[in-house]
């Protein structure tokens, strides 16, 4: 029962995140995770591979919450979203696999120090020049692939990558936020696919587990996330939000120390 609150409050606390600041999901539970599954006792050589991939799991519903939202506003940008996607989901799936097989420990270092970057980003509120233009397809094809590959391996959606690349190319923000919400989809649903595979045989992994996917976290988080993640848009319009992003920078910056200095 204890356990079902902690994913239930992880839900909440993630949904009102995403939806106020647009971060969250991976930034903020992959983190929560890997804490609930250690006192639970899972196995450190899967603990970190089974947060991730239940992340990228979580993140299958909660970009699918966010694209409807989206599309409703007109705002995504489909002729860009058609180039990114198909590099983006194999960068997914093949980083999703190969990621199931990089040592626990230097996964969790790997995580632990693009959780510092985020943070530092967020409280010095650093944004690239918008100088650029949107290269051309091909190009686009690499940055996908690159943009897929990380966020898999991060277990993210992939907004703090693509959402300042796209700002430094002169897209308009709430459309650089569109595209970057509807590219979530395909790169959690084959990042996920490939923690499933590379976890399929391990032994080591709790039960309910499918792969590196954990099914009780996976539908608490996930269905508690996406109910409360619009009450966060709506929170957007009324609270500080830049105060809340410094705090909430703050809070990753410990979170990345903690994790990077601890056993």
């Amino acid at each position: 029962m204890t356990l079902i609150v902690l994913y239930l409050g992880l839900g909440v606390f993630a949904g009102l995140l995403g939806g106020m600041l647009g971060v969250g999901g991976g930034i903020v539970v992959v983190p929560a995770l890997i804490w609930i599954f250690k006192q639970e006792g899972v196995q450190p050589d899967v603990l970190t591979h089974l947060a991730i991939g239940t992340s990228l799991a979580v993140i299958i519903f909660t970009s699918l919450s966010a694209i409807r939202a989206q599309q409703k506003r007109g705002a995504i940008d489909w002729a860009v979203v058609r180039l990114l996607v198909p590099s983006t989901l194999i960068g997914g799936l093949v980083s999703g696999y190969l990621a199931g097989f990089i040592p626990a420990e230097m996964l969790k270092m790997i995580f632990s120090i693009f959780l510092l970057a985020v943070s530092l980003q967020l409280l010095t509120k650093w944004q690239p020049a918008s100088h650029w233009t949107l290269p051309g397809p091909k190009a686009l094809w690499g940055v996908g692939l690159g943009i897929g590959s990380l966020s898999a391996m991060m277990g993210i959606g992939g907004g703090t990558i693509s959402v300042p690349f796209l700002h430094a190319c002169n897209v308009d923000m709430k459309r650089a936020i569109a595209i970057s919400s509807t590219l979530g989809f395909p790169i959690a649903l084959f990042g996920a696919a490939g923690f499933v595979l590379s976890g399929w045989h391990h032994t080591a992994l709790p039960a309910w587990s499918f792969g590196y996917v954990d099914l009780p976290a996976l539908l608490a988080v996930g269905a508690t996330s996406m109910i409360v993640a619009p009450l966060g848009v709506r929170l957007a319009h009324h609270l500080p939000v830049a105060r809340l992003k410094r705090v909430f920078g703050m809070l990753l910056l410990v979170v990345a120390l903690q994790m990077l200095f601890s056993s």
